[in-house]
């Protein structure tokens, strides 16, 4: 059998042209494009990072320069009738974090001098939106051409001060000032692209420029970013083929894989499956499963929202809610959930358009570890290595269904670790044990209601349900008599599967397991 060649993947190209230019492979995303030229002149997308935001902001780019050769065989060269060059201001943010005032006024203004260069401008003015306003209409002045802006994350100088009360303000009215002109220039402009990770509200950042569409949550540009299952199945079928070669698995097999680790986004209802771009690309280039994404940097502004909001780890799960309230400017969040959905931690799974609320989760397997891990310090003072080698053993005995001795591991693994402070109560270990559980399977829950009370902690796996009655200072024997007298499993009784019930004690004054029962349902 032929063994085909693949073009290059593009990890880590965000250039339309260099990618066109190595002739790597290019998911094609041009009548997203040419549907978004319809809809407005002022467009704004929102979307997680990795996401393919760059990439399709230089697209743009591309375009709007008439770079026709560039688009040969893709959707758009066959509709566009027009190819006009209009000038192209290019302004990205994202080396702008980690500043303050001053130097994030000055980092805009060597963004506006490179500018100012390529097209002969000659301007000295200290402020940046002065000088924006300047640029935009000497530029139209010079080529006779209106002018096409495009913002790529535009939010980056405000995401890592969201948490901070005093800065976040400073910040703010800086990009407000300089975004100010995008609205008085208006005659100037053709098209005004901005896209960026979260939502500020128009009031904050935009000030008067009320014309803006927010493209993030329409069905129509649901896959606009990121690589949509049908798009895996056509334009990447080859790379599909290939991973699943090298696993020994058919396609369907391979698919399923990668579709439980990185597929499971949607950005609005109805929307097709969204795969993560960076990571699915990474999986095909490695040939293995990784979380790519989450290990390519965990934002701290994330880990700190969460504490700020008081998020435990067993919050993270399906919640309801109206789209005002995740889809909301994030400087007016009552609580953390607009900053996950829009980061990307959470996306919508369901829609009830009679009662208009959304069900929003963790996308897939690789947010779930990835979340559960970073959380995992807050309850044990850990190594990372001591803490995945740990967590893998624990995975081991309970895929053989010995869950005596994955709680043997549990209770060496906590006795070998200093422990954080204030542990001296039944919820903390609750939450270490969803934390742990959470790395060990794709389904946990706590507080699970019964007819006739709440089972501590519920465990699937592919081959039996666990049911969790936890004590501290007591003992697993007072454990295993609330569930039997409590009738817990009769809840369960239809669930499928084998069902095994746990005793457990936790002893405070050595921050482990002191002792377990188990017993077949």
């Amino acid at each position: 059998m032929e063994t085909k060649t693949l073009k290059q993947l593009p990890v880590g190209i965000q250039t339309f042209e260099k990618i066109i230019a190595q002739n790597c492979l290019y998911v094609d995303k041009t009548a997203y494009i040419h549907k978004m030229l319809k809809v407005s002149n002022y467009i704004f997308l929102s979307r997680p990072r990795r996401f393919g935001k760059s990439l399709l902001v230089s697209t743009l780019q591309s375009y709007f320069e008439g770079r026709k050769d560039l688009f040969k065989g893709l959707y758009i060269e066959q509709v566009e009738k027009e190819w006009t060059e209009y000038p192209v201001l290019r302004l990205s943010l994202a080396s702008s974090k980690h500043m303050e005032k001053e130097q994030l006024e000055d980092y805009l203004l060597h963004i506006l001098e490179e500018h100012e260069r390529r097209f002969g401008i000659s301007a000295n003015h200290s402020e940046p939106n002065i000088r924006l306003m300047n640029l935009i209409t000497s530029v139209y002045e010079k080529t006779g051409k209106q002018v096409v802006i495009l913002i790529d994350e535009y939010d980056a100088p405000l995401l890592d001060v969201l948490h901070e009360k005093e800065k976040l303000p400073v910040l703010r009215q800086v990009m407000r000032n300089f975004y100010s002109p995008l609205k008085d220039a208006d005659p100037y402009l053709k098209f005004v692209f901005l896209t960026g990770i979260t939502k500020f509200s128009q009031l904050s950042i935009f000030s008067e420029l009320n014309n803006l569409k927010n493209i993030s949550m329409l069905p129509e540009f649901a896959a606009i970013c990121g690589f949509s299952i049908e798009e895996v199945k056509t334009q990447l079928a080859d790379y599909l083929e290939d991973y699943a070669a090298t696993k020994n698995l058919n396609k369907d097999e391979a698919l399923e894989a990668l579709r439980v680790q990185y597929d499971g986004y949607h950005f609005s209802w109805p929307s097709p499956d969204i795969f993560n771009p960076f990571s699915l690309l990474n999986a095909f280039q490695d040939r293995r499963l990784s979380n790519y994404w989450f290990e390519s940097g965990t934002p701290t502004f994330i880990i700190e929202m969460l504490r700020q909001f008081n998020v435990m780890p067993s919050m993270l799960k399906p919640t309801k809610a109206l789209s005002e309230a995740f889809n909301r400017p994030t400087e007016n969040m009552t609580s953390v959930i607009p900053l996950l959905y829009q980061s990307g931690y959470f996306t919508i799974k369901d829609y009830n358009e009679i009662s208009d609320l959304y069900v929003l989760d963790i996308p897939n397997k690789e947010i779930r570890v990835g979340l559960m891990e970073s959380l995992l310090p807050n309850y044990v003072q850990i190594d990372s290595y001591k803490g995945t080698t740990a967590v893998a053993e624990m995975y081991l005995a309970l895929l053989e269904n010995d869950v005596d001795q994955m709680l043997r591991l549990l209770q060496t693994y906590l006795l070998t670790i200093p422990q954080c402070d204030n542990t001296n109560y039944e919820g903390h270990y609750q939450q270490l044990l969803y934390v742990i559980f959470s790395l060990l399977c794709r389904y946990v829950d706590v507080e699970v209601r019964t007819a006739t009370g709440r089972v501590d902690m519920v465990l699937q796996t592919a081959q039996r349900l666990y049911l969790f009655e936890l004590k501290l200072n007591r003992s697993a024997e007072a454990a295993m008599q609330q569930i039997n007298l409590k009738d817990y499993p009769a809840r369960f009784a239809r669930c499928g599967l084998p069902i095994v019930k746990v005793g457990i004690n936790f002893d405070a004054e050595s921050h482990t397991i002191s002792d377990w029962e188990i017993e077949e349902a």
